[in-house]
């Protein structure tokens, strides 16, 4: 057996190096955004607890149900402001964004697709925001 390991070391190395290297490379895709507040109109009976039990703050996304296998609870990503689906106001939101690493806690209606959903404080700030394309980049992929 150690003959083997002695002959294979360097295959076995870099084959432990790119394991490790693809699990902690940073992916980056591009998803339809919106905006969510903690009001019994944009959720379920509980406002302002997420789909984990976490209480809902800045910094809290929810994803589409198909994106819970790329992206599943615990997730940490950062986002950047690609502007409205209409293709406006692109980085008008990075103020928002720019120090920020935003955790997936919370998951989105089943209707959804390809969707994620920022928390905001307040209503008028949700509303603004409206339709956006984000640009994603997984820093650490969750619990899932």
């Amino acid at each position: 057996m150690r003959g083997f390991i002695r002959r294979n070391l360097p295959l076995l190395t870099f084959a432990v190096l790119m394991a490790f290297s693809s699990a902690w490379a940073a992916s980056t895709f591009v998803v339809t955004s919106t905006a969510y507040t903690s009001s019994l109109r944009e959720t379920d009976s509980t406002p302002f607890i997420t789909a984990t039990g976490a209480r809902t703050r800045f910094g809290i996304v929810a994803v589409s149900r198909d994106l819970l296998p790329t992206l599943p609870y615990g997730s940490q990503v950062r986002l950047e402001d690609l502007g409205s689906v209409s293709g406006r106001g692109r980085g008008q939101f990075d103020y928002l964004f720019r120090n920020t690493v935003f955790v997936v806690e919370d998951t989105m209606n089943r209707r959804f697709s390809w969707r994620m959903d920022i928390w905001m404080p307040n209503r008028s700030t949700a509303l603004s925001f409206g339709v956006r394309r984000l640009r994603v980049t997984v820093l650490r992929v969750g619990r899932g």
